[in-house]
């Protein structure tokens, strides 16, 4: 979690900035590493086996978390729509709005408070 605060501090910050594509970039991998966490610590997977790649690691969130119940869907489309995002700001040609990508980061702040107050067992 202490990588995921991280980044989505970046985020922020970048955005302060009017960096839009790098706050994107920043607010997906902040998610990214919260999910991570959460399946770590729910499931009792090391790294390896909860997904080697973007993708694997999203659907094992949808699996093992929204699915079971234990955190709602909403997370899971936060998730999916921050990666659509990064994928956006990083790759193609297209421009991100500001209203998007002010909306991103604040729910990718939220993702992380719920992550950290609702999933992990240790305070990070």
């Amino acid at each position: 979690m202490t990588k995921a605060f991280r980044a989505i501090s970046s985020a922020e910050a970048l955005l302060a900035l009017g960096d839009l594509e790098g706050a994107c970039n920043r607010a997906y991998y902040a998610v990214f590493a919260a999910a991570r966490a959460a399946l770590v610590s729910r499931t009792g997977s090391d790294m390896a086996s909860i997904g080697r790649t973007h993708r694997g690691l999203i659907s094992s969130f949808s699996q093992e978390l929204v699915k079971t119940g234990l955190v709602s869907s909403e997370m899971g489309r936060i998730l999916k729509r921050a990666e659509e995002f990064r994928l956006i700001a990083d790759y193609q040609l297209e421009v991100v709005e500001v209203s998007d990508v002010q909306e991103l980061v604040s729910q990718s702040r939220a993702f992380l408070n719920a992550i950290q107050t609702g999933l992990i067992a240790a305070p990070f």
